[in-house]
């Protein structure tokens, strides 16, 4: 190998071991993006101010262009909360109907009045109770895409009856999934009271990210996403 071509495949190789999502390049990303005004800047300062999770500011850039661009008609969601990200969602795909699932009754409570208060076009169906109870009840086949927010070590027991409500083409996003770092680490090194989420995470990253039936991508926007995108009419999983 000549001189060239040993420096450029030397700092090729040491670009590609460079992490990305540094501190600072995390900060610029939330601090640089376009922030929130209104309603929903309210909603996240509230959230922020009672230490409820809702999605970073990093993945609701990502949103934006995402659904923006899809501008999907039939949405689903898993995991309300205070209803931030179903409102987001209905802000940036104004034709699309919206059912958002939860269970947690005080979560409820902030979400019913939020939706009442902010969901101006009626876009917003609540549903209140167990998501493995409700999901058989929806249509199949109804949904461009799908947002998936809930307890981690589900998500593989839910996807698949979320599978059979996608329309081919369409879109599952599930958040969340890096488990703070531990997914990529031994098990034994995974405190015991988080080696459920671990299982499930790893079942469900066994079950798709390799599967012919499904195109999937890893993003590292907050604690990570993974991208489904539905191929076929059956999908079939091995998990």
């Amino acid at each position: 190998m000549n001189s060239m071509v040993k420096t450029y495949s030397q700092n090729a190789n040491h670009n590609m071991r460079r992490p990305v999502v540094k501190e600072e390049i995390v900060e610029l990303m939330r601090e640089r993006q376009a922030q929130h005004t209104g309603f929903l800047k309210e909603l996240e300062d509230f959230a922020r101010g009672q230490n409820i999770p809702i999605i970073p500011h990093e993945t609701v850039a990502y949103f934006r262009v995402l659904l923006q661009t899809l501008q999907p008609r039939q949405i689903l969601e898993v995991g309300t909360a205070i209803g931030y990200s179903a409102l987001l969602m209905a802000e940036n795909s104004p034709k699309a109907r919206i059912t958002t699932i939860d269970r947690n009754e005080e979560m409820l409570s902030y979400a019913r009045e939020n939706i009442a208060r902010y969901d101006q076009r009626k876009q917003i169906e609540l549903l209140e109770g167990e998501a493995g109870d409700l999901l058989s009840s929806l249509p199949d086949d109804q949904y461009d895409f799908v947002f998936m927010d809930s307890a981690k070590s589900k998500y593989i027991v839910f996807l698949p009856e979320i599978l059979k409500k996608v329309k081919v083409g369409g879109l599952i996003v599930l958040d969340d999934v890096f488990q703070g770092g531990d997914v990529a680490r031994d098990i034994q090194e995974v405190r015991r009271g988080q080696r459920t989420i671990y299982r499930g995470l790893q079942r469900l990253f066994d079950a798709t990210l390799d599967n012919p039936d499904l195109t999937a991508s890893l993003l590292p926007l907050s604690d990570g996403l993974l991208l489904l995108r539905k191929n076929v009419e059956e999908v079939r999983l091995e998990a």
